[in-house]
Order: structure tokens, then C-alpha cells, then sequence
């Protein structure tokens, strides 16, 4: 008896093969080509700004190199789209509708140095936001009338950051160790929130004063020296502040020997009143 022959795997194959050539090259995330609406050069730029997009553009090619999608009402950075673009170094993404970012949004843009997410509708910068960012030299966040909270590590790994600024939006506070700890930091743009002049900004004011050169523009409460600020923060001592004093104290007293009247008087030293003999 003849066994009826088997089916070729051969053909399933190509199927297969076939199908897979067909997504990649409808994939919005893996295509070479250009996206809609956008104009693509040969120096690796995409310039899709002003075109009415609501979604980030697709067809991108991967080895872009500045990707300006400003001035649309595109309201998110998809992760999965927008960290293919490994070479990305410069991205305009100003005057959209973007709401929420986070450190999975930068996740791959190691080589990123500019970016621009000013004139949008941010609240809260995360935790290590842009900590993917290790390359990121200039960052500009400004106009984001609901932005009123960054967190305090938001910046802690940009230790190449050099331009940063937060003017124009709707902060009263912000922690600045992460900032301080910044090396090449060289200017901070503070101007136009409604900082609020109390004890939770004195190490702000304090830093605007003593490094005055970094800020452009001015802070509200900038008149208000940091020093005075400290103080008057700080009117109720700790524990800590009386042992600092009590140790001072007891420094001095051992350094100082005891007076001797009698000398004060052949000196003619004013020690005080004496008896009269």
C-alpha cells in the first residue's frame, strides 16, 4: 500500500516569508520611508512642523537625525515609535498638546542633545524623566501653564545638561539637589512662574543668589537674599544647633586665659566695673 505523499513544507515557507515582507513594510516603526506631510532631506532631517497632526508622524526613517514635529496638536510621544530612532540628536516637539512624558518615552535616545517640549499642556515631570537622556545638553520646557510639580530626581543623571529652562509655567517650588549636583549646568531660565517666597524655596533663593550668573531673567522672590531667607526659616534652634553652640563655648573659654584685674588697672584696660577699696 502507497502512503499518500506529504505536503511540502516549501510552500508554508514562502507564506510565512511573504507575510512578514508585507508587515515590515507597512510597519509604521520599521519603514525607511517618509512620513505623510513631512518632508525628509538627505541630512537626516524630517520637518513635519505646521501640518494639523494629531499623532506622532509614522514611516520615519530610522537613521533620522533631527525630527521637528512642533506646532501641531499631537498629544503623545509613543515610546515604541519614538525609541527606534536611536541617532535621534535633536527633536522640536514645542507647541502641541502633549500632556504626560516619562522616562519609557527617551527610553533608546542616548544620543539626543536638544530637546524642545515648550508651549504644551505638561502637570508633572516624573521621577528620572529624562534620565535615558546621557547626552542631553539643552532641554526647554517652558509654557506649560499646568506644569506646577518637577521631582526632585527629574534630572539626577543629565550630568551633561547645560541649558535648562522652566520659565513661563506654573511653579511655586523645586527642589535643586539634583541640580546643584549638576557639572556642566551653565544657565537656568526660573522667570515667569509664581514662585512662592517662602522656607520651601530657600535653598533657591539661596542658589540664585550665590550663583546669580547661571539665571536669566529673574525669580519673584529674588530680592530676598538667601541668607536672610535661612534665617529667618530657621528661627526655632535644633538640638544639633545648641551642642554647636555649647562645644563653640567651651572652645573659646579654654582658649582664653582668665583676666587679672590688677594688670587691667595697670593698663589702663576698660574690664568692666571694679569694686572701690
Amino acid at each position: 500500500m502507497r502512503l499518500a505523499p506529504q505536503p511540502s513544507a516549501q510552500p508554508l515557507r514562502l507564506v510565512v516569508l511573504l507575510l512578514l515582507a508585507a508587515a515590515v513594510s507597512t510597519s509604521p516603526v520599521l519603514s525607511t520611508g517618509c512620513p505623510d506631510r513631512c518632508v525628509c532631506d538627505d541630512q537626516l532631517v524630517v520637518q513635519c512642523a505646521g501640518q494639523h497632526l494629531t499623532t506622532f508622524p509614522v514611516n520615519l526613517p530610522l537613521a533620522t537625525r533631527q525630527l521637528i514635529i512642533s506646532n501641531n496638536r499631537i498629544v503623545e510621544l509613543p515610546p515604541l515609535a519614538l525609541n527606534y530612532l536611536s541617532d535621534l540628536v535633536y527633536l522640536d516637539c514645542s507647541n502641541n498638546s502633549l500632556t504626560e512624558i516619562s522616562e519609557s518615552t527617551f527610553g533608546n535616545l542616548r544620543k539626543l542633545a536638544y530637546l524642545d517640549l515648550s508651549f504644551n499642556t505638561l502637570i508633572r515631570i516624573e521621577d528620572r524623566t529624562f534620565g535615558p537622556l546621557a547626552s542631553l545638553v539643552m532641554l526647554r520646557m517652558t509654557d506649560n501653564p499646568g506644569l506646577s510639580e518637577i521631582h526632585q530626581d527629574a534630572f539626577v543623571e543629565n550630568a551633561a545638561l547645560q541649558v535648562l529652562d522652566v520659565s513661563r509655567n506654573n511653579l511655586t517650588a523645586v527642589n535643586i539637589t539634583s541640580l546643584i549636583a549638576l557639572p556642566t549646568l551653565r544657565s537656568v531660565g526660573l522667570s515667569g512662574n509664581p514662585w512662592s517666597c517662602e522656607c520651601d524655596n530657600e535653598d533657591l533663593c539661596l542658589w540664585v543668589h550665590l550663583e546669580g550668573f547661571k539665571f536669566q531673567g529673574f525669580i519673584s522672590c529674588s530680592y530676598i537674599v538667601g541668607l536672610q531667607l535661612r534665617t529667618l526659616c530657621h528661627q526655632t534652634l535644633g538640638s544639633w544647633d545648641y551642642l554647636f553652640f555649647v562645644v563653640i563655648g567651651f572652645v573659646i573659654f579654654a582658649a582664653v586665659p582668665p583676666v587679672n584685674f590688677q594688670d587691667c588697672h595697670e593698663v589702663q584696660l576698660d574690664c568692666g566695673p571694679t569694686e572701690s577699696v
